[in-house]
C-alpha cells in the first residue's frame, strides 16, 4: 500500500511543484513588467492586476495542497503534545480522517460554484476570458490535500509512527523544527 500511496505522491508532487513554481515566476514577471512599463514608458499592462489575482488563487489553492503535503500546514499543538503517545496517534489518525472527508466536500461543493460561474459565462473584466477556467483550480486544490490527508490516515492506520503526512512522522517534524 505504501508504494502505491508513494507513487500518487511523487506524481502529484511534482505537479504540484510546476505549478506553484511556474505561479510565482509568472506573478514576478508580470508585476516586473508592469512597473518598468508603468515608471519607465509611462503605461501599465492593462491586465496585470488581474492576471495576478489568477495566478494568486492557483499558488494559493496548489501551495495548500504542497503545504499539506510536506506536513507545514497550521496546527494547534498546546493540548496534543500533553497527550501520551496513543492519544497522540488516535487524534492524528481521527484529524486526518475528519479533515480530508472536508476537503473532498468543500471540492465538491466548488465544482458547483466553478459550474454556476460556467452557466452564466461570467467573464473576467479586463481580459474578457472566462473565469471558471481560472477557479476550476480551486476544487482541484481541495481534492490534492484532501488526498494528501486520506493518505495519511492510510499511513497512520498501517504504521505504529504518527504520520502527519504520508512522508512525515510527527518525529521527523520535530526534527526539522529544532534546526530551524
Amino acid at each position: 500500500m505504501k508504494h502505491l500511496l508513494k507513487k500518487i505522491s511523487a506524481f502529484t508532487e511534482q505537479l504540484e511543484r510546476v505549478l506553484i513554481i511556474s505561479g510565482i515566476i509568472a506573478m514576478m514577471v508580470n508585476s516586473t513588467a508592469n512597473a518598468i512599463g508603468r515608471y519607465a514608458f509611462n503605461k501599465s499592462i492593462f491586465f496585470s492586476e488581474e492576471l495576478n489575482q489568477f495566478l494568486i488563487v492557483g499558488v494559493t489553492f496548489i501551495g495548500f495542497a504542497y503545504a499539506v503535503r510536506k506536513g507545514r500546514n497550521i496546527r494547534m499543538t498546546a493540548l496534543y503534545d500533553a497527550l501520551g503517545y496513543k492519544a497522540r496517534k488516535v487524534l492524528t489518525t481521527i484529524i486526518a480522517l475528519f479533515t480530508a472527508l472536508l476537503l473532498f466536500y468543500l471540492a465538491y461543493l466548488s465544482v458547483f460554484y466553478v459550474a454556476e460561474l460556467k452557466s452564466i459565462n461570467r467573464l473576467s473584466p479586463a481580459l474578457q476570458f472566462p473565469v471558471y477556467y481560472i477557479y476550476a483550480i480551486i476544487p482541484i486544490g481541495f481534492a490534492m490535500a484532501g488526498l494528501q490527508y486520506a493518505m495519511s490516515f492510510a499511513m497512520n492506520l498501517l504504521h505504529p509512527e504518527i504520520y502527519v503526512s504520508l512522508d512525515v512522522t510527527e518525529e521527523e517534524e520535530k526534527d526539522s523544527m529544532g534546526a530551524l
